[in-house]
């Protein structure tokens, strides 16, 4: 039940910060590098799982790079990027875990002005 509980939070986070994005274009381009030994610190990951999760994370800041530098169909783009990566982390990483990492996720792609539809 609890499990459930934190995933019907995660999934009301991630739709609130979808919803409440509105029409914003994005014209925004990606160069983040995500720093994964801070990420594992804040989620408190496993070897096994900083390894995995910095394989994801590389993954994702190209995909991320080559969506935002689109010229077309930018918006579909990012949107499989970021749920792409959401995907892969949420078979990485436990419930509780998932659920820090959605809102760390949703709060850097609205503090780098990337909005999604």
């Amino acid at each position: 039940m609890k499990r459930f509980g934190l995933t019907l939070v995660a999934a009301i986070c991630l739709a609130a910060t979808t919803f409440a994005a509105g029409n914003q274009p994005t014209t925004v381009k990606w160069e983040g590098n995500i720093n994964v030994y801070k990420l594992s610190k804040y989620l408190n990951l496993t070897s096994m799982q900083s390894e995995e999760v910095y394989n994801i994370s590389e993954y994702f800041t190209e995909q991320m790079g080559k969506a935002t530098s689109a010229k077309k169909n930018k918006e579909e783009k990012l949107h499989k990027a970021v749920y792409g990566n959401l995907k892969l982390m949420k078979q990485t990483l436990t419930a509780e875990q998932y659920t820090k990492y959605v809102a760390l996720l949703n709060m850097t792609l609205k503090n780098r002005g990337i909005e999604l539809k």
